[in-house]
């Protein structure tokens, strides 16, 4: 079983060759896959080509260490018009830090603050979402599991109804 790991610990992280034994990029930020919530690779700075926009594609990663990403060799970094599986992804920049999240019913839950990604499938698995000042003060960070969206748009994601969740939960365990 894989570790989760928390949306800051995958930005702004060096990208590691095994090759050159040095650090040849720096992932900036994420590409995520609105339609099931996959990290399919990560924006990169070339450390040779400063001005460079390379991506690193999810599969081309060795493994997640705490200094970064482990890879091959500089190879494994590509340019983005190269990737025509993931163009459409890469366009949609989709951020999902901030968006707002609504359940079936239309109750305004908060914005997304932060997501946790299984380090291994790259599947984000849960969303940390921020409630209003007087929602806070009795509830605190909402946790949101994959399995309790039911859609996602540029504006928001939407959710099952909380009390709907807990209790089909509930029916479960009993």
């Amino acid at each position: 079983m894989y570790m989760l790991r928390l949306s800051q610990a995958l930005v702004n992280k060096p990208v590691l060759s095994l090759r050159l034994g040095t650090q040849i990029a720096v992932a900036i930020k994420p590409i995520i896959n609105p339609n099931n919530l996959k990290i399919e690779g990560f924006d990169c700075q070339d450390k040779y080509e400063r001005n460079k926009k390379l991506v690193l594609v999810s599969g081309d990663i060795r493994e997640i260490i705490p200094k970064g990403f482990v890879v091959n060799d500089h190879e494994d970094l590509a340019e983005p018009s190269d990737l025509l599986r993931l163009e459409g992804i890469i366009k949609l920049n989709f951020e999902l830090i901030g968006k707002h999240v609504t359940t079936v019913s239309k109750t305004k839950l908060g914005k997304v603050t932060d997501y946790a990604t299984d380090e291994g499938s790259l599947f984000i698995q849960k969303l940390y979402v921020g409630q209003s000042v007087v929602r806070s003060l009795t509830g605190g960070t909402l946790i949101i599991d994959r399995s309790q969206i039911v859609e996602i748009t540029n504006r928001k994601i939407v959710v099952n109804d909380l009390a709907q969740t807990s209790t089909a939960s509930a029916a479960a365990v009993a």
